[in-house]
C-alpha cells in the first residue's frame, strides 16, 4: 500500500508555536503500526476482515480528511478496489468490527477517545464517526511529536 507522500519541505509546517510534523512525513509502516496499537487497545479483533479495512480507512482519512465526508463515494470504493471486493462488503465488515469492539472492547479507552462507551447507554458511533475520531487522534498525536 502506497500513498502519496509530500516532499520533506512540505512535510513540516509552521504555526505560532514553531515547527511540527505532518502526518504525510510519517512512513506508512510506522503509521500502520501506530493505528494498529490504537485499534487493538480499543478492542477491534485482528481476525476480522473489517479490522484490515478499518485500518486502511483510518490511514486514508488521516492523510486526507476529505474522504471521511464522503465514505460511500470515496472511502469504501477505494478500499474495495484495494482488497478486490465490493463497497457493500467493506461497509458491512467495518460496521461489524466496530460493533464487536463496542460490545467487547476496552471501556476506558472508548471513554477517553469518544467521551462515552457502551456502559453509558449510548449507541455505538457510526462508521464515519469512528474512522474520523481515530484519524483525528492520529493526526494530533503526530503533530505533537
Amino acid at each position: 500500500m502506497t500513498y502519496p507522500v509530500e516532499t520533506a519541505e512540505d512535510s513540516v509546517s509552521k504555526d505560532r508555536k514553531g515547527i511540527y510534523m505532518e502526518i504525510n512525513s510519517v512512513k506508512d509502516c510506522e503509521l500502520e503500526r501506530y493505528i494498529t496499537e490504537i485499534m487493538l487497545d480499543i478492542g477491534v479483533p485482528a481476525h476480522l476482515k473489517g479490522y484490515h479495512y478499518l485500518r486502511d480507512a483510518i490511514l486514508l482519512s488521516g492523510r486526507n480528511m476529505e474522504v471521511v465526508r464522503s465514505v460511500t463515494k470515496l472511502l469504501y470504493p477505494t478500499i474495495a478496489r484495494r482488497f478486490r471486493t465490493t463497497d457493500q462488503k467493506v461497509e458491512r465488515a467495518i460496521r461489524n468490527a466496530i460493533e464487536v469492539s463496542w460490545a467487547r472492547g476496552n471501556v476506558q479507552t472508548f471513554e477517553k477517545m469518544f467521551g462515552y462507551s457502551a456502559l453509558s447507554g449510548r449507541t455505538r458511533p457510526t462508521n464515519s464517526e469512528y474512522i474520523a475520531r481515530i484519524a483525528d487522534k492520529v493526526r494530533l498525536d503526530i503533530k505533537a511529536m
